[in-house]
């Protein structure tokens, strides 16, 4: 990493972190800071522009569509502001812009419309951390958060027609592996983001089985 980079990332460190601390649903800053690692390590074998995937990555929950209101045009403005303050260039700022807008699962539904090898990169990034052993727990912090129930096995899994049912429906925790963490595997654009996403994907494949041994009393 080069130290103006460095300088760069760490500057907008300072500026966020306050905005993410003690968030409880699994979208805080220690899930911004692994996305961060995880894209910067993910880019080191692809032919990127690393301080885009960077300021992608620190910059892709700024405003998130589950949390807030209008959440396209307050990200596209917190961007704006955070890109100039530290320095970035219109055509870099576009960039990031780019990975903002596109980075969100938001059901699946329809095309990937990022385009970028640095957006795909940071949408990696970002999906990992949503499967495997921190996957599950955030999913249940994000259910308990919202008061849905644990399981219900008389409620089968959504076929979400849009991304705003995506975003507004709710049923039970467990279905929501069904909807989105045990479909990320296939959806890595990365063959680094690949091999790390197959063992996290068994390993939820492991705790949803006894997940049910234990609730039908077979374990």
């Amino acid at each position: 990493m080069s130290d103006k980079n460095k300088l760069i990332f760490n500057q907008i460190k300072k500026k966020i972190k306050g905005q993410f601390e003690g968030e409880s649903t699994g979208h805080d800053w220690f899930h911004i800071e692994r996305v961060f690692n995880n894209a910067l390590l993910i880019a080191k074998d692809e032919d990127c522009n690393q301080l885009i995937v960077g300021v992608g990555a620190l910059l892709h929950d700024i405003a998130d569509h589950k949390f807030v209101q209008n959440a396209d045009q307050v990200a596209k403005e917190r961007v704006n502001q955070i890109c100039k303050e530290v320095g970035l260039s219109v055509e870099q700022e576009n960039q990031v812009q780019h990975i903002v807008e596109n980075v969100s699962f938001k059901g699946g539904i329809g095309e990937n419309k990022m385009k970028s090898i640095e957006g795909l990169i940071v949408q990696d990034a970002d999906r990992l951390d949503a499967i495997g052993a921190i996957g599950i727990a955030r999913t249940f912090a994000f259910g308990g958060k919202f008061g849905n129930e644990i399981y219900n096995p008389h409620v089968d899994p959504s076929n979400f027609k849009n991304a705003e049912e995506y975003r507004t429906k709710r049923t039970h925790t467990i279905n929501h592996f069904y909807e989105k963490l045990l479909l990320l595997k296939d959806k890595m654009n990365t063959n680094s983001a690949r091999k790390i996403a197959d063992s996290r994907h068994a390993f939820m494949e492991n705790f949803l089985k006894q997940f049910y041994a234990e609730w039908e009393g077979e374990r």
